[in-house]
């Protein structure tokens, strides 16, 4: 069955990534993936977060921050600031969750990173598109600290991106889109790293329960998105 947006079932959108795109951001990132698109950028605070000082423990930590603004979709959507969001409160956890499993938080010294990702457009995948992205900006953040001296050792570990895979039509299709996502009978996405490991899954059955049959085919697609995904961030960040 033809996809609406008439991509062949592995085929992704056409996907960039815009590094220093705010001359203010420790390293930033604008990645637009089809229409969807997402600022991401990074700020380095010069301590650890309170609740690490606190607690006397060492080390740094890495945090996001996420937001739809309020024309990012058909409809205007209240600002966070004003509704509370609790999407965008779990999305921000899964993007932080995403980064720090691929940050040694002793070798990043008691130095707080925040990665905050803004969706001034959206057409699906936002949350995909905010962690590849948000990931380039956290390797510009981090190699200003390198660069400055703050920091002696790399504490990043690998490559981190994530993208989308879904069964529309009952055929098993690569990077949804909004209309795809909409009417997907089953959806999910996917959180990778460099090395082709799996760092989370978020799988739903839209319309009915799914078999591990059907997951592990999903596992067998977004790897192969990922691995496109990551090959474009080592590209821009070369």
């Amino acid at each position: 069955m033809l996809r609406p947006s008439l991509r062949k079932p592995d085929q992704m959108r056409p996907v960039t990534l815009e590094i220093n795109t705010n001359k203010w951001a420790d390293g930033s990132c604008t990645v637009t993936v089809g229409g969807t698109i997402v600022i991401c950028n990074a700020s380095i605070d010069l301590a650890q977060p309170l609740w690490k000082r606190q607690q006397n423990l060492t080390g740094g930590w890495v945090t996001a921050e996420y937001s739809m603004l309020p024309r990012a979709v058909g409809i205007r959507k209240s600002r966070d600031a004003i509704s509370k969001d609790h999407r965008g409160a779990e999305i921000s956890r899964l993007i932080g969750r995403a980064f720090r499993s691929v940050v040694d938080m002793e070798k990043l010294g008691k130095h707080t990173i925040t990665i905050d990702c803004d969706v001034i457009q959206a057409d699906g995948g936002t949350r995909c598109a905010s962690i590849t992205g948000g990931f380039v900006a956290l390797m510009l953040a981090v190699k200003k600290l390198l660069e400055s001296g703050r920091i002696s050792e790399n504490p990043i570990s690998d490559f981190v991106a994530a993208t989308s895979v879904g069964v529309w039509g009952g055929e098993l299709i690569l990077d949804l889109d909004y209309e795809e996502d909409s009417k997907a009978e089953l959806d999910a996405n996917f959180v990778m790293s460099g090395s082709g490991k799996f760092i989370e899954i978020q799988a739903t059955g839209e319309q009915h329960p799914f078999e591990a049959e059907q997951l592990t085919a999903m596992m067998d697609v977004a790897s192969k998105g990922c691995a496109k995904l990551i090959e474009l961030q080592k590209q821009v960040l070369d």
